[in-house]
């Protein structure tokens, strides 16, 4: 008999066409024969409903469905329920496979539904999740492990009320240009480039239209690179090799990640000294450290030098046409196909821990 399986996308984040670009390429690639797919997704006013096709996804018409689908979070029943006209069904489900980047899918938010409903779920649990999100906290993280990584300033939104002080504080520690992010955002959503004080207010201000929490890091002058991680509980973590980034804009924003075709990614480049073995270790240590499971995309930068440091880690990363997650393992040996397979058959293993 086949098994069920929850694939949720779309969301509430500034990522939600991202996610509508993911989950395609995922379901297309989980094999019918094994499992039969209930795709939910949740519209940007955050309305969860049942999509009838991946055509719907592709088309945006899956937000016209009338067919209402929450996840019960009775961890007696683990099932969807669906309801239509008036009438509901109660739809089992044996695991959840969430295609949903950024705030309300990859910040610990649904996996604590998962956790409750004790549906296995593919993907980090509620702690990594939330740390891994939180780029303040993943930074507080790291400093422990020793890996290298780009000074940085918190900001807080109410701050920015005293504008001159919070910009003094920045200009005492960094020259320009430095960057700007919000610290819960991802796919560069609200992220800036400063060359000077009039552009570091701008900055500061769009970060905060993306969350409460704000960092200011120093440049960093060398390739961006990029880890794919697989494992946690009783498989062993590995790590993929290395692809860089070639962008077309000045740094890789959001429109030069997925609407930029000059936008280039290269697997497995030339990089100086031992930086990719570095760069994989480092990888591994700061998924454990952060106690990752199922996945997860560690990003570095290479100095010229071969030193590396540590920018982000990613736990639903893309699963786009052009997303480096999916890329890094088919150079290694291990297709779309094996590897969504991997991801669901892990995620069965997540309460014989």
């Amino acid at each position: 008999m086949k098994k069920t399986i929850a694939v949720i996308f779309g969301g509430q984040s500034s990522e939600h066409v991202v996610s509508c670009m993911s989950v395609v390429n995922v379901a297309s690639q989980i094999d019918a024969q094994e499992y039969d797919v209930l795709l939910i997704g949740i519209t940007e006013e955050g309305r969860w409903v049942k999509a009838d096709s991946i055509e719907s996804i592709q088309d945006g018409s899956w937000r016209e469905s009338q067919v209402k689908a929450v996840i019960s979070p009775d961890a007696t029943e683990r099932c969807v329920i669906l309801e239509e006209n008036g009438h509901f069904e109660k739809r089992p489900v044996d695991a959840a496979f969430p295609v949903l980047h950024g705030l309300y899918g990859e910040d610990g938010t649904i996996q604590g539904l998962f956790e409750l409903a004790r549906i296995p779920y593919v993907g980090c649990g509620v702690l990594a999740s939330a740390v891994s999100m939180d780029k303040l906290y993943t930074k507080i993280i790291v400093d422990t492990l020793g890996v290298p990584q780009a000074a940085y300033v918190p900001v807080y939104r109410e701050e920015l009320e005293n504008m001159d002080q919070v910009t003094a504080r920045v200009e005492e520690k960094f020259s320009y240009p430095v960057f700007v992010k919000p610290s819960n955002a991802g796919s560069s959503k609200g992220v800036g480039k400063a060359e000077n004080r009039q552009e570091l207010e701008n900055a500061l201000r769009e970060a905060a239209r993306h969350d409460r929490k704000i960092l200011v890091e120093e440049t960093i002058v060398g390739h961006e690179v990029e880890c794919a991680v697989f494992g946690g509980g009783k498989t062993p973590v590995k790590a993929s090799g290395v692809g860089e980034i070639l962008a077309a804009a000045e740094f890789y924003d959001f429109d030069a990640k997925y609407y930029n075709a000059e936008s280039k990614t290269v697997v497995n480049p030339p990089l100086p000294g031992n930086a990719a073995e570095k760069i994989r270790q480092a990888a591994v240590d700061i998924f454990k450290a952060v106690d990752g499971y199922g996945l997860s995309r560690v990003d570095f930068f290479v100095k010229e030098d071969g030193g590396i440091v540590f920018n982000e880690i990613n736990t639903l990363p893309g699963f786009t046409a052009i997303s480096m997650y999916p890329m890094l393992w088919e150079a290694a040996g291990m297709d779309k196909k094996t590897l969504v397979q991997a991801l669901i058959g892990h995620a069965f293993q997540r309460y014989d821990r």
